[in-house]
């Protein structure tokens, strides 16, 4: 990675990639980008060795197969683990969120998980499909989260890690929560894609990459937009 750039990983693409997760790297580029803060995305697969020093690492939603190899080979690999303990800040959504965890449901057993959140994810017979909203932690500064969910998890939390946030509606991790975080590291079940849905989430990981304590605003016109009408209909659900 180069040193005068901020470098955008987004983690086995060919493994983990449902539901427009790319775009999450995107809207960070385009939104550093424009800010005139210089960016170095990389798609690392499943067969390369993941950098150990970028600035923000991005793992998306997968089936369970994909889920299973993949938290294998990032086991295996552990350039994440050294890269979350040099400070970079890592969104992880749906598989990759409960990849994080201590273990998840996949192929009909329970695997173990990266364990850099303290959460651990099950399955059920319902799954979850629909707009998904809530209020964000208050000590993350951040507007209430919008996204769609599809899923068939359930997540339970540890002391170890916060909720995101409370959910007002959809499902989340059991009904009640919606996804976790501690330190630089945010999951969620939430797509959309997140960051497109909810900007201000992506202004946060900049700010925890860069260390700077705001950043310049950026015209959101149309992201207030799209957040107003999916926040209005999953109200209305």
């Amino acid at each position: 990675m180069s040193e005068s750039a901020l470098g955008i990983v987004w983690i086995y693409p060919d493994l983990l990639s449902t539901y427009g997760d790319r775009g999450n790297m995107l809207v960070l580029a385009h939104r550093a980008e424009r800010r005139g803060i210089a960016v170095e995305p990389m798609l690392v697969r499943s067969d390369e060795p993941l950098p150990a020093t970028a600035d923000i690492y991005l793992v998306g939603g997968g089936e369970d197969g994909p889920q299973a190899l993949a938290a294998q080979r990032l086991t295996a690999d552990g350039n994440l683990l050294r890269a979350v303990n040099q400070g970079a800040a890592v969104l992880a959504v749906c598989a990759g969120y409960q990849l994080l965890g201590t273990s998840f449901h996949a192929k009909g057993a329970q695997c173990p998980g990266l364990d850099l959140l303290d959460v651990t994810s099950d399955r059920t017979g319902t799954r979850v499909v629909g707009e998904l909203s809530g209020d964000v932690d208050p000590r993350l500064g951040l507007p209430p989260l919008t996204g769609f969910e599809n899923h068939g998890g359930r997540t339970r939390l540890g002391p170890g890690v916060a909720p995101l946030a409370l959910v007002t509606a959809g499902f989340g991790n059991d009904g009640h929560t919606e996804g976790a975080w501690r330190g630089k590291i945010l999951g969620s079940y939430a797509h959309g894609p997140v960051l497109a849905r909810n900007p201000a989430i992506a202004d946060l990981l900049l700010r925890w990459a860069t260390g700077a304590d705001s950043l310049a605003p950026l015209d959101d016109t149309w992201s207030d937009k799209l957040r107003a009408e999916r926040l209005a209909a999953a109200g209305a659900a």
